[in-house]
């Protein structure tokens, strides 16, 4: 009997290979939610974090932030991947009409994009400097041009063509996509919450959070990667007053939002009011009726004149 084999002569085989691996499966999702439901109270993750800030009648402004992996800007590459993964599948399909795609022009492409988003990440690009490559390449094509080198040098790139097929992008696509989701989650447990009195550090699931004065800290938005800035990207840095503390610099995303937001909360300092209770009046006898104004002497009417009385004749 095969042990891959489900059903054998009409009847279900609870031993074999696949319903183990059913029951393992089923084990991972019945303890994941065991898990969730004796965790999901003592969890603070940055969703509930925000909540909280955004309900405080207290606080109007505030920011909270996490820093994103740098493979984030590799998101084009992972794009261009999963359609050079359709084309491929399409291409080794066998229609004819998808017969004509060429696996190596589509490996350049999705190569470029890639060299592309490498240079991206690893080094700061400003404005200044994609000018002076563009100047550059250009005195260098000139120079080749006078030499008649052009041709030789542009067929150097064509050798390096080559050609990958639809399951290879796919996976590269996934691993992409698997590396920015594990950033993502774990921003959901180490942030940044920014108020206009405190800096708040979280540091885990739970609240193991450190609470930071405004005075000792302060903050630096940093827009100056041009290409990085295109993709809606900046960084954010904290730096300390106490030395022996390292700054912390996080990669936000829309960071043209959140530089405003930052800037809100640091030029505001909140104050906790005390909250006044609205007393209901209470019902007692009705007064007495209020006393006449006393006059002044001035106001008071003149006595009139009393006449002398008359003699009396005997």
């Amino acid at each position: 009997m095969d042990p891959n084999t489900i059903v054998v002569d009409g009847k279900w085989s609870w031993t074999s290979n696949g319903m183990i691996a059913l029951y393992v499966a089923l084990g991972v999702v019945a303890a994941g939610a065991v898990a969730w439901l004796i965790l999901r109270k003592t969890l603070r993750t940055r969703i509930a974090m925000e909540r909280q800030l955004r309900e405080d009648p207290d606080i109007n402004d505030w920011l909270v932030i996490f820093g994103w992996t740098p493979k984030v800007l590799y998101v084009p590459t992972i794009v261009v991947a999963v359609l050079a993964s359709l084309l491929m599948f399409m291409q080794e399909s066998g229609w004819k009409i998808f017969a004509g795609i060429n696996p190596k022009t589509v490996g350049g492409v999705w190569f470029a994009v890639f060299f592309i988003n490498f240079i991206i990440e690893e080094y700061h690009v400003s404005i200044k400097v994609i000018i002076i490559a563009i100047v550059g390449t250009g005195f260098l094509l000139l120079w080749l041009h006078l030499l008649g080198w052009v041709g030789g040098f542009l067929g150097l790139f064509r050798s390096l063509a080559f050609s990958i097929s639809g399951t290879g992008y796919l996976l590269i696509a996934i691993f992409g996509l698997l590396t920015i989701g594990i950033s993502w989650l774990q921003g959901l447990f180490f942030y940044v919450a920014i108020t206009p009195n405190s800096l708040n550090l979280q540091d885990g699931p739970t609240e193991a959070g450190e609470q930071i004065g405004r005075e000792d800290y302060n903050s630096k938005v940093d827009t100056g990667d041009f290409l990085e800035r295109l993709f809606g990207f900046g960084r954010i840095s904290i730096t300390f007053k106490e030395k022996s503390r390292l700054p912390l610099t996080l990669l936000v995303w829309r960071i043209q939002k959140k530089a405003d937001m930052l800037e809100k909360v640091r030029a505001k300092f909140a104050i906790d009011y005390p909250q006044q209770r609205v007393m209901a009046p209470e019902v007692g006898p009705p007064a007495p009726p209020a006393s006449p104004i006393p006059l002044t002497p001035e106001e008071e009417p003149a006595e009139p004149e009393q006449t002398p009385p008359e003699p009396i004749q005997e």
